[in-house]
């Protein structure tokens, strides 16, 4: 407690005067100031009073281990990404981020994302449009660069030191965001690498994977052609095993 009143204080100093007041709120704006007070309470005890990281593990606000990067340029992407998803805040900067319960509303949220943007100039939060996406090529797209990981069908699986989350709890922004982020183990792909029309048309796909078309009816939840087959043999195989024993009561009697 006394390391995030210490925290407090000491952005109070670092941050300049016309962010650190923008007097009373008003209908419809977001208050930097708030945005402020959650960073000091929830964040500066890891990331460092002003953004700069904290390199060695202190105990923080909650006895929580405070060792975390420095925000410096990361800007509202990272932020609204990392606390949208519930990967911030971490129980100890060890252990892989995943989602869960996000702690804050949604004007928290964009105070503290906001805020988080003034460290320095960082890029802002993207709007994709899959609708303006080709499925067909975002399939390939997915593919080349994500299915190794993710699977073709994006529900996740496991690599070297790693859990691979499935996509199907990721909305459009999100997905978006880890793209041009690249969190925790995962690879960014700048504009250069995946323009902005290529990354709607591979939101486009990953939003029919989650809910794909099923021609045949059966999906058996999207895991591959070996346990369709597996399924196939086994329904097969009762199904000879009571013929065989139907024809062998009719014999017997």
């Amino acid at each position: 407690m006394r390391l995030a009143l210490l925290a407090a204080l000491l952005i109070a100093l670092a941050v300049p005067d016309a962010l650190a007041d923008s007097g009373p709120p008003r209908q419809g704006v977001v208050n930097i100031g708030d945005g402020k007070s959650l960073y000091a309470a929830n964040c500066a005890s890891c990331h460092g009073p002003a953004g700069e990281g904290v390199p060695t593990t202190l105990r923080g606000a909650g006895d929580v281990a405070g060792r975390g990067p420095a925000l410096r340029n990361v800007g509202e992407l990272a932020a609204d990404f990392y606390l949208r998803t519930g990967y911030m805040p971490l129980e100890d900067p060890g252990q892989q981020p995943t989602r869960s319960t996000v702690l804050f509303s949604e004007q928290e949220l964009q105070a503290l994302v906001r805020y988080v943007g003034t460290f320095g100039r960082g890029p802002a939060i993207p709007h994709p449009q899959p609708q303006r996406g080709s499925i067909a090529a975002g399939q390939k797209l997915f593919v080349d660069h994500c299915a190794g990981c993710h699977q073709i069908v994006a529900e996740g699986g496991y690599v070297t030191g790693a859990r691979v989350p499935p996509l199907v709890d990721a909305n459009d922004r999100q997905i978006a965001e880890a793209v041009r982020l690249g969190p925790y183990l995962m690879p960014h792909f700048s504009t250069a690498q995946l323009s902005n029309a290529q990354l709607d048309s591979l939101i486009a796909y990953v939003d029919y994977a989650k809910h794909p078309y099923d021609p045949g009816g059966w999906s058996l939840g999207h895991l591959g052609p070996w346990p369709e087959g597996l399924v196939t043999w086994l329904l097969a195989g009762a199904a000879l095993v009571g013929l065989c024993l139907v024809i062998g009561t009719r014999l017997r009697a």
